[in-house]
């Protein structure tokens, strides 16, 4: 892993077409500022292993379908499954 020490407004390229610059320091929080082309996905560490094992759950449950796109109705039927179970 590359560690890179920056100030606010300085940049760091990520090849020839990403941009990261620092937007603002506040405390110990760190806004970044992104510059990429639409077509690179781009998600915070928390919600990309979010989606990560709802796409696993998706795959051991064999349910049909986009499985990145339909994370969250994927969700959606389990919670409904599961709802009219307890009734």
């Amino acid at each position: 892993m590359l560690v890179l020490t920056r100030r606010i407004g300085e940049k760091i390229m990520v090849g020839d077409d990403i941009v990261l610059m620092v937007a603002d320091i506040r405390g110990d929080s760190v806004r970044l500022a992104i510059r990429a082309p639409q077509s690179v996905k781009i998600f915070r560490g928390e919600i990309y292993e979010n989606i990560a094992r709802e796409n696993q759950l998706a795959r051991e449950n064999r349910l049909e379908g986009p499985v990145l796109e339909g994370t969250l109705e994927i969700r959606r039927n389990r919670e409904q499954t599961q709802d009219s179970s307890r009734q």
